[in-house]
């Protein structure tokens, strides 16, 4: 039974790169047999910053957007996290809508693929953003994939892929699929 991926764009920017990047990723996914797949886009989830009265790991959300999100992120197998660097770091989109949640990401397996518009592709975000995967129980697959120049390589609203970047992509995805594997064994044993 394939896993259920979510392909989540973290930019919530009207005109952000990543949304291209992310539907290139999704339908890289989709053509795998390991998966089946959902995109989610942060900018159309459009969660508050977080303002429920109790703590995520509570588990009681009292606000219809959050019961929203819970529900939408809790059938997820794995997910790819397709993420821009601002400044060094991670969007505060992305660092909210993990925040908001806590069971719902428990042991599951994580894909990073991270873009910028400089040389860095944004690395230093994936490795900011390591340690808060990290609380919240998500598992980083180990290869990740790093885009720089993100602006050269979208047009017309598609991402251009040269064979360095689908090949890096397919990686993080076997990554991905195979912490997926795992995780079905060890819930199944269990």
């Amino acid at each position: 039974m394939p896993s259920r991926l979510y392909v989540l764009s973290a930019s919530t920017r009207p005109t952000s790169s990543g949304r291209p990047l992310a539907r290139w990723i999704a339908e890289l996914a989709a053509a795998r047999t390991e998966f089946e797949v959902t995109t989610v886009d942060l900018a159309e989830v459009a969660l508050p910053f977080l303002d429920e009265p109790e703590y995520p790991s509570t588990g009681r959300y009292a606000h219809p957007h959050t019961r929203a999100w819970s529900e939408l992120i809790f059938p997820a197998d794995a997910f790819v996290f397709v993420l821009p660097m601002y400044n060094g770091g991670f969007t505060a989109p992305l660092k909210n809508a993990i925040d908001s949640l806590y069971a719902e990401w428990q042991d599951k397996p994580v894909g990073l693929i991270s873009y910028s518009a400089g040389p860095s592709g944004g690395a230093p975000a994936i490795e900011m953003l390591r340690p808060v995967l990290d609380r919240v129980g998500l598992r980083p697959a180990t290869p990740t994939l790093s885009v720089p120049g993100i602006e050269d390589l979208v047009s017309d609203g598609a991402f251009h892929a040269t064979p360095e970047f689908t090949a890096g992509a397919q990686a993080v995805l076997a990554g991905v699929a195979e912490l997926a594997l795992e995780g079905a064994g060890v819930r199944a044993g269990a």
